[in-house]
């Protein structure tokens, strides 16, 4: 009995001995609770790290830069936009076929222009531009300048940049309908070094522009001295510019510009630097130049320049024209000793452009509806251009027979030129430029005679973007 009892008990130890420290090791409430709020904290710490990251991430992406490539180039930007800079490039391959044999000028391609163009923003206000150009076997700098856009209508531009006188000159290179600019263009200043003034008044329907430069040949730029003043004299330009409808309700009119614009200075040239410019046809010949050698013609005195402008575009069609006028004091010693008068130059262009293919003609830019694609099935866009064009020099020029400023032998005193074209826009960087140009001329040859017509088919490539 006793060996059964003792059993017994061995056997409920060995039961109750395991419930007891079962129920020893169970959590109580406040264990519970405990590590409740363990666990709370540590959500809260890894909720706070969380938002710490965000708010970095958040500070980096204000920061960062941005990169970007379009039709327009490449550029990298700040974040807020105000510090930016921008790649940019022209490229033009020319080809010219001489259809009279009469002018002594070979066919032959040439790279026209090569420049890479770096330009952008610092700070929002201030604008930068250089351009290096490679076209035709020379190295120039085409553009070097630094503009504070102070407020919309007032702006300050320092360096070298396009002279605010002709209206074709004032377009891009990749803008323009034809591949020779117009006889205006030879009589307008081109790139010059000093200061200008400009802004939009009026609700942007007025552009004005003061310029403070050293004063280049008509036609030419400062580079022709070596992109140095090398007299004291300077020149003074001003010119206004009209859109009196550009808010206008009425389409036909919205795209209606005109202006005035002129020049002042006074230079005195010499034997080596005489001042004055020669003048070429659009198939780059030269039909007039004042007499050099030992007795050359030099400026003397004042030199002006008007220059009435305008064009208009109205959907698919564009009309460009243009006047301009200059006024030349030259002298050159002479047989009968110093000969002294003012030469008055002037020409004129009237310029029309239709697209084919229905694109939105403009002054600036041009956006075909497609892009050239064989696989698509696309052509691209397609433009018809026309132009009328004359220059005439003073007879003034031409008086006093071996004592004239210039040798009627073989300057023409007048030359009058129609061309038309083709303009394939292959897509928004790359076009295709045919034209055929006709130039007739009143003297230049030999006793008086006129000189020969000159009939020219030009041809370019152009990349800009």
């Amino acid at each position: 009995m006793r060996i059964c009892r003792f059993g017994q008990s061995l056997l409920a130890a060995a039961v109750i001995a395991p419930l007891s420290m079962a129920q020893a090791q169970q959590p109580t409430i406040v264990d519970l609770l405990q590590r409740l709020e363990q666990q709370e904290q540590a959500i809260k710490v890894l909720e706070r790290k969380l938002e710490l990251k965000e708010e970095a991430d958040a500070t980096a992406a204000k920061s960062a830069g941005q990169v970007k490539a379009s039709e327009r180039g490449f550029s990298l930007q700040s974040a807020d936009g105000k510090n930016q800079i921008k790649l940019r490039g022209v490229l033009h391959v020319d080809g010219r076929h001489m259809i009279s044999d009469e002018v002594d000028l070979p066919d032959s391609f040439q790279v026209t222009r090569a420049r890479p163009i770096v330009e952008g923003t610092v700070g929002g206000i201030y604008d930068f531009r250089f351009t290096p150009d490679f076209g035709q076997d020379r190295t120039v700098i085409q553009d070097a300048y630094v503009t504070g856009r102070f407020a919309p209508s007032f702006a300050v531009t320092a360096g070298k940049f396009k002279s605010p006188v002709g209206l074709e000159r004032l377009q891009s290179a990749t803008d323009i309908r034809f591949i020779a600019r117009a006889f205006p263009t030879s009589l307008a200043p081109n790139r010059d070094i000093g200061f200008k003034f400009e802004g939009n008044v009026l609700d942007d329907r007025l552009n004005y522009a003061l310029a403070f430069v050293n004063g280049s040949n008509d036609g030419g730029s400062s580079e022709a001295f070596a992109d140095v003043d090398v007299t004291s004299d300077k020149e003074y330009v001003a010119r206004l510019f009209a859109h009196p409808f550009a808010a206008s309700d009425s389409f036909g009119l919205r795209g209606l510009g005109f202006g005035v614009a002129g020049t002042y200075t006074e230079h005195t040239g010499t034997a080596a630097l005489p001042f004055l410019p020669a003048f070429r046809t659009p198939a780059q010949a030269t039909f007039f130049r004042y007499r050099g050698g030992t007795t050359p013609t030099l400026a003397d005195g004042e030199r002006t320049r008007l220059a009435p402008q305008f064009y208009y575009y109205a959907g698919r069609f564009g009309l460009l024209g243009e006047y301009t006028e200059v006024s030349q004091d030259v002298s050159r010693v002479a047989t009968t000793g110093l000969r002294s008068d003012t030469i008055d130059t002037t020409a004129w262009q009237l310029a029309a452009s239709f697209f084919l293919t229905g694109e939105e003609a403009s002054y600036r830019g041009y956006k075909p509806n497609s892009s050239f694609s064989v696989e698509n099935g696309t052509w691209g866009a397609f433009e018809l251009t026309a132009r009328y064009q004359e220059l005439e020099i003073d007879d003034l020029a031409f008086a006093g027979g071996a004592d004239s400023f210039a040798d009627p032998d073989a300057s023409a005193r007048k030359a009058t030129s129609y061309g038309i074209g083709l303009n394939w826009y292959l897509s928004q960087n790359l076009k295709w430029v045919l034209n055929y140009e006709r130039t007739s001329f009143e003297g230049g040859a030999a006793g008086g005679a006129d000189r020969d017509d000159e009939e020219a088919v030009l041809t370019r490539v152009a990349v800009g973007f």
